[in-house]
């Protein structure tokens, strides 16, 4: 964050490939040498989190902050292993172009990845597979456990399942795990399989100059392995249900506020174990990305806490949290502390604090700036400080185009418009507003690559608010060529940013 950069966000998910959904394959070391010829030093990525339908496939509702999604190993790597016949998977699926079909893709590739398990087993040298998983012991022995019993139990929330499992009897545990070692052994396979094939791509960006920015949510999702193996440190009654949970409060956008239902952490157990589970869960992340993103940044410092058998957030109150020590404690134990802090919306004095105190860069976007404080808008690129990461949207965004056409109101345009001393034509726009973050002050700019595709509201990655049709959009083959490489790249370099 010392020198000027850019880069783009697309999920792993995003990219394309023969298998219904973007993977560690051969498409994302193309994307990468694009990202490279382009003059990009950043890729943003979302949670590389296992995805469930059940949540509408988000990766910001996972069972585990720490595994790995099976979806995302690639097939054409296993079968460089030897671990497929290529033949297993010839012809190809019918899958749809530009969009994931999560259904489809689940079935596929289970299919696949239990013949690759099989195939796995009969190998006597498994010293690599054997070293990960004692590497990785600390959460990877209790999530392959949660997902085996899960299964036994037919996808049952932890808090429906016996007593003695619910509340991890060492008793009960020891005999399912000897009960359920086949799923349990699988699983851990596969999560090897997914943090190989991570590890080699993340390698490969390092060797083009390309930092990989990760995700971290703030919160856990209930039905977890974190929150069933560490019930202490979340605000849960005797049966182990929350008996407050996460939101936002009423505002400008929602007057009945954000009931988000995740549980509350119990800040004072945090910290009397010195914040261990947080500590472990950012080394493990700085394993796998050069910076992190974390989601709902003000949550350290306050969190609205709603009683959860409120419909709504409007009962809720704000409970502050020990951001300053906590992130003390952090930075003893962390030479470097890379955190972008999602920012957005309204931020107290005691968040800037936090933020100004450990220099930790916040957000800026750019479809946010021409509301009616005009000009003295924060978003706006005059206002920006060099400490910052500035895009022209997120993924819960609407894209630039879809933003003007079915969102920016006749006075935004007309704002936009002022700004840049001109007006121009729709197809001209995500461009224009690109190079105006490019030569902006902040250190850091990130564009959607639907914007830089110039791609409408067709593409967006998330709707807030809304269930289905998100986390589905995904590039095709053509869209990454040299002509748009050499657009970047010029823009890159004329703004020193590559």
């Amino acid at each position: 964050m010392i020198c000027r950069g850019s880069g783009i966000l697309l999920h792993l998910s995003s990219l394309p490939s023969s298998f219904g959904i973007g993977d560690l394959g051969p498409e994302a070391y193309r994307w990468v040498d694009f990202l490279a010829e382009s003059r990009q030093s950043f890729w943003q990525i979302l949670p590389l989190s296992p995805t469930e339908p059940g949540y509408y496939n988000s990766p910001y509702h996972s069972t585990s902050a720490f595994a790995g999604n099976p979806l995302f190993i690639s097939p054409f790597l296993l079968v460089k292993e030897g671990l497929l016949d290529k033949i297993e998977f010839e012809p190809w699926p019918d899958f749809p172009l530009g969009k994931v079909d999560y259904l489809r893709v689940i079935d596929f590739k289970r299919d696949l990845f239990q013949k690759a398990y099989e195939q796995f087993k009969s190998r006597r040298n498994k010293d690599e597979y054997e070293q990960f998983c004692l590497q990785e012991g600390r959460w990877l022995n209790d999530y392959a456990l949660f997902v085996a019993i899960k299964s036994h139990f037919r996808g049952k929330t932890w808090s429906e399942w016996p007593c003695e499992l619910r509340n991890r009897n060492p008793e009960a545990l020891l005999s399912c795990q000897q009960e359920l070692a086949e799923i349990i052994n699988r699983e851990k396979f596969f999560q090897y399989l997914f943090f190989k094939q991570w590890r080699s791509l993340y390698d490969y960006c390092h060797q083009k100059n390309i930092q990989v920015i990760g995700d971290i949510p703030i919160y856990v999702q209930y039905d977890s392995a974190d929150v069933w193996s560490h019930p202490e440190i979340f605000k849960l009654d005797e049966n182990r249900k929350p008996y407050v949970v996460a939101g936002v409060p009423p505002d400008y956008f929602s007057e009945t506020g954000q009931r988000w239902g995740n549980p509350v952490y119990n800040w004072e157990v945090l910290k009397g174990k010195r914040y261990e589970w947080w500590v472990d869960r950012i080394a493990y992340n700085l394993r796998l990305f050069d910076l992190v993103r974390i989601d709902h940044f003000r949550g350290f410092q306050a969190y609205w806490e709603i009683p959860a058998e409120e419909e709504t957030a409007i009962k809720g109150r704000w409970v502050e949290a020990p951001a300053m020590d906590f992130f003390t404690q952090l930075k003893r134990k962390f030479v470097c502390l890379p955190i972008i802090a999602e920012d957005l919306g309204i931020i107290t004095p005691e968040v800037r604090e936090v933020l100004n105190h450990f220099q930790f860069p916040g957000m800026k976007i750019l479809l946010f700036a021409f509301g009616s404080d005009f000009p003295a808008n924060p978003y706006l690129p005059h206002n920006f400080s060099p400490n910052c990461v500035a895009y022209t949207g997120t993924h819960d965004n609407n894209t630039v185009r879809g933003w003007w056409e079915k969102e920016a109101t006749s006075e935004e345009k007309k704002r936009v418009f002022q700004y840049l001393g001109r007006e121009i034509p729709l197809d001209e726009l995500p461009l224009t507003m690109i190079r105006l973050l490019m030569m902006s002050v902040a250190n850091l700019v990130i564009f959607p690559m639907q914007d830089i595709l110039g791609l409408g509201e067709e593409a967006r990655m998330n709707k807030p608010s809304t269930l289905l049709g998100n986390w589905e959009w995904r590039l095709l083959p053509d869209q990454v060529n040299p002509s748009l490489a050499k657009t970047l790249r010029e823009m890159t370099e004329i703004y020193g940013r590559g």
